[in-house]
């Protein structure tokens, strides 16, 4: 689905997706794009957040928790902040205006792709994963609680979070975490891994601002200051670790 006010940014791309194969519903405003949710037929939204009259985060915030759809941001606002808080809201993705209808599409495929190899949203289980208290359903994308809550995780929440449980115990540079997490390409300095895992933190530790899961490591001494230009020089590195906890192993990653 394509919400987007604009008929001359919505035509074009609706009949660039269809003619790629896609079922498109193009819609003008959160009013209609409700009423197409409701229907729970959306596989994907390309959400445009400046809808005249709408806060287009809050539509963001409504189609993460009150859908199964993969979120795509285009927009104008093409501010640091304004892409970290669509990403915290649980964007799958974010092209700033104006963007190509070849890079949309490339874009949009890879999300679904991915949705495709983890079994996307349906209600057969899966393979179980287990940590501390937390299970982790492959299958179907959540976290389950040790009261049996379920936490849907989003595209990039579940691909980090696979990748710390398939990696016991070893440390994953920010460069590492960026290569699993496929099908997108990385600008230098990009904080979309570092919002996903705060994300995650959120979601899975009793206090998000001291984690013991998910956990920062420090840098060896003696290695040299960070370049200035690329990610390379100054990764984060996030490790996965099977030291126990009270109640089981703990999954730990350092960043």
């Amino acid at each position: 689905m394509i919400v987007e006010d604009d008929p001359d940014v919505r035509a074009p791309l609706a009949a660039y997706m269809d003619e790629a194969g896609f079922e498109v519903t193009a819609v003008e405003g959160g009013a209609k794009m409700r009423e197409t949710l409701s229907l729970g037929t959306v596989d994907l939204v390309l959400l445009d957040l400046g809808l005249p009259g709408e806060d287009g985060l809050i539509l963001a915030r409504e189609v993460r928790e009150k859908s199964n759809a993969e979120l795509m941001i285009l927009t104008g606002r093409g501010e640091v902040v304004d892409r970290v808080v669509g990403l915290e809201l649980g964007a799958d993705d974010y092209i700033p205006k104006p963007y190509h209808l070849r890079e949309v599409l490339a874009r949009s495929r890879s999300i679904l792709r991915r949705l495709e190899r983890t079994g996307g949203s349906g209600n057969g289980g899966g393979v179980n994963l287990r940590f501390g208290d937390w299970g982790f359903d492959l299958m179907r994308r959540v976290l389950i609680g040790a009261d049996g809550v379920e936490v849907r995780l989003t595209t990039l929440e579940f691909q980090l979070m696979e990748a710390f449980v398939r990696n016991p115990s070893r440390v994953l540079s920010r460069d590492r975490l960026l290569d699993l997490v496929s099908g997108r390409k990385w600008e230098p300095y990009d904080r979309a891994i570092d919002v996903q895992i705060a994300r995650l933190r959120r979601k899975i530790e009793a206090d998000a601002k001291n984690p013991k899961i998910i956990t920062r490591t420090q840098k060896p001494p003696n290695t040299p200051r960070p370049c200035a230009a690329k990610v390379i020089c100054s990764p984060p590195t996030y490790r996965r670790t099977s030291r126990p906890r009270q109640s089981g192993d703990a999954l730990r990653g350092r960043g």
